[in-house]
């Protein structure tokens, strides 16, 4: 019982904190149209705070973000109070959430009704919920959301987006069109002595292409670019000149008509459609949550084909007296939740922060982080790159911290939330011994970074052989970090010219080796004794030369003789080769142990082929190549190594000097650029005929 009330009073703290900050930023948001944190992390916010009162639900309150609808509205307009509340939703970010959702509101129905629930799904659009009234027929009043409850009067903005009917359609226009069933329905909606009001609800946008056009103009003008295309809808919306915002080209969805007299959501779409109204295409009627599953997932891989941003779909329970029978829970309806991508960003705390050292000595700082679900994987730790950068984020142990992920990239820590601090946070104190084999640390000269100094570092030399097999270098397959450490503390390699000196019976004996898997090791090693120039110079694991580098350099040099050979004036005439760079390099082929470490390599059967002095035929000579998308063929590695062979260049972000970007399945943010910029676009086909493949 005691361990439970300090749990609760953990929690009931945790809660307030979670409040007040949500609450800031939601001001921002709402009624400033500023940003401090990205949507991502404010979702992650909220939903930490809506499960903690879901487990404790003493502790929901009134006040509580869970239970508002939105920001107070601008004082600068007119205040306009809706006929009904404009809700918004509660998030789901994955699977399991939305069944739970399911399972919670399916205890409040009967079991007819549980049975007959199926779904209509909308793509979420990253814009500004807005609603319309229509008196007898003709467009009285727009306004934003607001506060749920009051909004704010837009009218002469809303007038300047085309997507927005000023008049809806007269009867005789949708006779001939539909149905008998459908045109009484339509003769009952548009009886303007019964219901001389309409009321439309919707979402005002941009689109990418306009978006990147105001950020660029903003660049121009020397101001900060917007953050988001919502930010810019918002703030188009509500410009206090109409001229402003019809220079912005907005977009506009209807997606709800407030009318009791339709059977499902569904219905209501189509009707939206027959009385002019632009609705989403892309929208779906489910019938189970596995088809739901199957819709979101669809458009999570799709949604770059898109001409605007979506960050999920909007779920709705179909049949409106379901709907409606579910009722409303704070500032959500119970029969409808936002699906939404997984998450960029998220919010998490800083359980520990470890040092770990890399394969040129370099000591590197690494929160461990309480596991939080970023771009539908489980993140559990994030660079933190050096001592300066900890002093910039202010970031200690136990701190609440946004966590931010790009890709495959180790995640990072965005940004520290210093508010949600309780006292017991711990600074971080970088050592001044190696955490790996007790020697000295220093910084060298203008390096933000320290290193441990020891040559014989054991964490050192494993991460040395871990790049050096790693699969842009000699990509030995089934030598692994954890076989390499056994080698390591075995006293079978010292080098990682020792690799290629092993033998099976060395390593058969092994506990869990046997002599099929020792064979098998054996011979990957052999077959990668042949390796192109440019991947040994980047499986040599020299300062700052990464796989471009290392490409350059097997260009220039076209052998390592060449390259061991070359001055520093030499190496500097290289493009993107600066004094440093030069300097790591020359120093590493005139250090004694890598000149012997060479020489091991080459009596022990390392051949390294030179590169050719010139591209084959050069067909490709001088024109440069950016890939995007999934290729069938081969990977976008092969396809840049045919280009290069060619004479071509490959590039991995587009600009007005690219000649050809080469568009796969599912192409990414590259190929709207491109368009913007006139580049050449093929397909693999078309790329496959360049090269006559």
């Amino acid at each position: 019982m005691y361990y439970e009330e300090i749990e609760r009073e953990k929690a009931k703290k945790r809660i307030e904190s979670l409040k007040k900050i949500i609450n800031h930023h939601r001001y921002l948001y709402h009624v400033l149209d500023k940003q401090e944190i990205s949507d991502a992390a404010l979702d992650s916010l909220k939903k930490e705070l809506f499960d903690l009162e879901q487990k404790f639900p003493e502790f929901i309150t009134p006040d509580s973000p869970t239970q508002r609808i939105g920001g107070k509205p601008l004082d600068k307009f007119k205040k306009v109070r809706h006929l009904t509340p404009m809700l918004s939703f509660n998030d789901a970010f994955s699977e399991k959430d939305m069944i739970d959702w399911l399972q919670r509101i399916s205890k409040l129905l009967n079991p007819e009704e549980r049975n007959n629930i199926d779904f209509y799904c909308e793509l979420k659009i990253d814009g500004l919920a807005i609603e319309l009234i229509y008196e007898k027929g003709v467009l009285k009043t727009g306004s934003t959301r607001g506060d749920g409850i009051i909004g704010e009067d837009v009218t002469a903005n809303l007038k300047t987006i085309e997507a927005i009917p000023l008049k809806l359609r007269d009867i005789s226009e949708i006779e001939k069109e539909v149905n008998d069933k459908d045109f009484e329905k339509i003769k009952e909606i548009l009886n303007y002595q019964k219901n001389p009001i309409i009321t439309i609800r919707g979402e005002a946008f941009i689109s990418k292409k306009e978006f990147e056009k105001i950020n660029q103009q903003q660049i121009e003008k020397g101001l900060s670019p917007y953050a988001n295309p919502r930010n810019i809808a918002a703030g188009s919306i509500r410009q206090l000149d109409p001229k402003i915002t019809a220079l912005r080209k907005l977009d506009f969805y209807a997606y709800d008509f407030i009318y009791n007299g339709f059977q499902t959501h569904e219905e209501r779409h189509r009707f939206l459609k027959i009385l002019g109204f632009k609705t989403n295409s892309y929208n779906k009627y489910c019938k189970n949550i596995n088809d739901v599953f199957d819709f979101r997932n669809y458009w999570m891989k799709a949604r770059e084909k898109l001409s605007y941003e979506i960050d999920g779909i909007v779920v709705i329970i179909n049949d409106n007296k379901i709907f409606d029978k579910l009722g409303v829970v704070g500032k959500a309806p119970r029969g409808a939740i936002a699906f939404k991508f997984p998450l960029k960003q998220a919010t998490t705390i800083v359980e520990d922060i470890k040092v770990q050292v890399g394969r040129t000595g370099a000591l590197t700082p690494v929160a461990y982080l309480k596991p939080v679900q970023i771009g539908g994987t489980m993140v559990s730790r994030a660079t933190l790159h050096n001592e300066d950068e900890i002093k910039r984020l202010g970031v200690k142990i136990g701190d609440t911290v946004i966590v931010g992920k790009a890709g495959d990239v180790i995640p990072d820590i965005v940004k520290v939330l210093k508010e949600l601090r309780t006292g017991r946070e711990k600074e971080f104190i970088m050592p001044k011994k190696c955490p790996s084999c007790g020697g000295l640390v220093k910084k060298e000269n203008n390096e933000v970074v320290y290193r441990c100094v020891n040559p014989n570092c054991f964490a050192v030399l494993k991460e040395k052989f871990y790049h050096f097999v790693s699969k842009k270098a000699f990509d030995i397959e089934g030598l692994g970090p954890k076989i390499i450490d056994r080698f390591l503390e075995e006293g079978l390699i010292s080098d990682v010219s020792d690799i290629f000196n092993l033998k099976e019976g060395d390593i058969a004996s092994l506990e869990r080796f046997g002599e099929k898997s020792a064979q098998n090791l054996i011979n990957a090693i052999r077959s990668r004794k042949k390796i192109s120039l440019e991947r040994f110079i980047f499986a040599l694991g020299i300062r700052q030369v990464g796989e471009e580098t290392a490409r350059d350099l097997a260009k220039n040099f076209r052998s390592i003789e060449n390259l061991k050979n070359a001055s520093i004036e030499e190496l500097l005439k290289i493009k993107d080769i600066g004094p440093v760079v030069a300097k790591n390099i020359y120093n590493w082929f005139h250090k004694k142990e890598n000149i012997k470490l060479l020489e091991k390599l080459k009596k022990i059967g390392v051949e390294i082929e030179e590169e050719k002095s010139g591209a084959k035929d050069g067909k490709l000579k001088g024109l440069n190549f950016v890939f995007t998308g999934e290729l069938k063929t081969m990977t976008r590695d092969q396809a840049g190594g045919k280009v290069r062979e060619l004479g071509g260049n490959v590039s991995g972000s587009v600009s007005k000097n690219t000649d050809y970007i080469v568009v796969g399945e599912n192409p990414g943010s590259k190929l709207e650029k491109a368009k913007k910029l006139g580049i050449k676009i093929i397909n693999e086909s078309e790329f496959l005929k360049m090269i006559k493949f």
